[in-house]
């Protein structure tokens, strides 16, 4: 039997199931048959991702919403709670890229980030974890980045809205562990999406972002790595699982070597290699 059938049925709310790393992850659990509510900003992409995982035999259906409004979100959570009770697993999956170094960045693109990196997973967990609880099983995944424990240069607002979900996600394991309701950080690093082509990009980050897409299409490792890695974590209830080799590189040396990191982050060598 596939160790996917460990999904066989779960009541599975996927957020950013557009594309990317949410459609890899509807793809990933749609073949261990979990029911799935499929949510993006985008009501084709959100489309096209339920028709291919219906074709794959699992039950779907979807939402539009805008996981950085509290009212749009809590109009969800009514309708999930009204049609299904209590979720089985949540992937709070929703993000956006922004690139640029501080002095760069204007504040109403530090709302805009913050708002959906960061206040998207708030509101999913504040809005589904209480059934969880009453229930007293569950599983949350918080899709964070390899940013959100290695600060990288020219990446400031980026890197702030990601540690902040790394710390969220540890302070609610540690709260939710009582309940048995498993809490869960995804740290991708350099992933064939489209967030480098779709996010935005300020400085000398802006004048180089084809280039960066450019080498996150040549590195071309793909979002089925995280979504593989989100289904173990929920098996395993993981607390943290660094997808690719540079992410696990930096998870190890942030660690165990942190003054190693901040000397490499600051050198000339370093500076030489951003865009």
């Amino acid at each position: 039997m596939s160790k996917n059938r460990h999904f066989f049925g779960k009541k599975t709310l996927i957020t950013g199931a557009g594309s990317g790393i949410g459609r890899a992850t509807a793809f990933e659990l749609a073949r261990g048959g979990a029911h799935l509510i499929l949510c993006d900003l985008n009501p084709e992409s959100v489309e096209q991702t339920a028709v291919k995982a219906r074709a794959m035999g699992a039950e779907v259906e979807t939402h539009v919403v805008d996981v950085s409004d509290w009212d749009d979100m809590q109009a969800l959570a009514e309708k999930v709670r009204r049609n299904h009770g209590a979720l089985d697993i949540l992937v709070n999956n929703a993000g956006v890229g922004l690139g640029g170094d501080f002095l760069s960045t204007p504040i109403a693109d530090w709302q805009w980030v913050i708002g959906i990196n960061l206040m998207g997973v708030v509101h999913g967990c504040k809005l589904f974890a209480p059934a969880m609880v009453t229930r007293k099983s569950g599983h949350i995944v918080n899709v964070a980045s390899a940013a959100g424990y290695y600060a990288a240069p020219d990446m400031t607002a980026y890197s702030a809205s990601k540690h902040a979900v790394m710390g969220l996600t540890e302070a609610l394991r540690a709260e939710l562990a009582v309940y048995d309701i498993g809490v869960s950080a995804i740290c991708p690093g350099i992933i064939n999406t489209n967030i480098v082509a779709t996010g935005r990009m300020h400085g000398d980050t802006g004048k180089a972002q084809e280039k960066i897409a450019a080498l996150y299409r040549r590195r071309n490792y793909g979002p089925e790595h995280v979504a593989s890695a989100i289904a173990d974590a929920i098996r395993h209830n993981r607390a943290v699982t660094p997808v690719s080799p540079e992410a696990w590189v930096l998870y190890g040396a942030k660690r165990f070597t942190p003054g190693l990191m901040d000397w490499f982050s600051s050198s000339p060598t370093m500076r030489k290699l951003r865009p």
